[in-house]
């Protein structure tokens, strides 16, 4: 009896299973054997009746519209700063390509011309300043300029190049930041705060001009002037052992590294020229006509 009450229990319970599976197997080939358009109606059904969409929770227009308003303060901020970043590169390059003809000016010089020259290079260095420096004064004055350092300082260092190899030229002494910086000032508007050289900018050009005043002493050997040949070694000389101070310090400046290696051989080609002149002293003579007999004679002794 109990065996025939657990077959009619699993059973029935079998016969539920066969009827579940059936009616599943009728409906897969009723679902199957729809139209296209019939079956993608139905799954989609489907799947909206398991899974319900979720609402997004969004803030209210007027928080929406303020950030909006914010982003365009931003966009519009830096397409103004891009802009000014273009007029900044241009002012740079046109003071570089002036200041460089300013440089070039100078190496003409001889002992005939010497007067001439200079005045010319100095009232080419003066268009320079009030043209291509005054346009990038007003540009930068009133601004944080020192965002934009990179963008005119090879301009800037070309012109202190410049300037101070004017200086030298004309007084022999070394034209320093507060001269410059002061010779700007008048270019700037009083009531904005101006735009002065700094100090990375005045030494990278200075290191410059150690170049400039090698080739000015080859040229001046060349040309027979020994003795200024000489007070220019002496005065590169002096750049160098100052600067070779104040390099070990100016751990950020990659530039001034490479240009502290420039400098030193600078110096030594200079002294190699005006030290091959002493000590063949009676061949270089005779080529430039120099009749004094005890020049000649000059020791290495006599050469600082």
């Amino acid at each position: 009896m109990l065996y025939s009450k657990m077959e009619i229990v699993f059973g029935s319970a079998s016969r539920r299973m066969l009827y579940s599976s059936a009616s599943l197997h009728l409906h897969r080939q009723l679902f199957l054997m729809a139209p296209k358009s019939h079956r993608i109606r139905q799954h989609s059904t489907m799947q909206g009746a398991v899974k319900k969409p979720r609402s997004i929770l969004t803030e209210s227009a007027p928080t929406s519209s303020s950030m909006k308003d914010s982003f365009s303060k931003y966009a519009e901020y830096l397409n103004q700063f891009n802009d000014k970043r273009e007029r900044v590169v241009k002012a740079s390059r046109d003071i570089t390509i002036n200041s460089k003809k300013v440089i070039f000016q100078v190496h003409r010089i001889s002992k005939n011309n010497k007067d001439e020259v200079l005045q010319k290079a100095e009232k080419d260095l003066s268009a320079v300043k009030d043209q291509y420096i005054a346009r990038l004064v007003n540009e930068l004055q009133g601004t944080d300029f020192w965002k934009l350092r990179r963008a005119y300082s090879p301009g800037v260092q070309e012109y202190v190049e410049a300037a101070t190899l004017c200086k030298f030229c004309t007084t022999g002494t070394l034209l320093n930041l507060e001269e410059i910086n002061s010779l700007l000032l008048p270019l700037s508007d009083p009531s904005l705060e101006p735009l002065q050289i700094n100090i990375l900018d005045y030494i990278l050009g200075l290191a410059d001009l150690t170049g400039e005043l090698m080739r000015l002493a080859i040229g001046r050997i060349s040309d027979g002037e020994i003795e200024y040949a000489e007070k220019i070694c002496r005065f590169v000389r002096e750049i160098y052992r100052e600067l070779t101070l104040l390099a070990p310090k100016m751990d950020e400046s990659w530039d001034m590294k490479s240009k502290m290696d420039v400098m030193l051989q600078s110096v030594m080609k200079i002294e190699n020229a005006c030290f091959s002149v002493h000590v063949r002293g009676s061949e270089y003579t005779s080529l430039n006509g120099i009749e004094d007999p005890s020049y000649a004679l000059l020791g290495v002794s006599e050469f600082e």
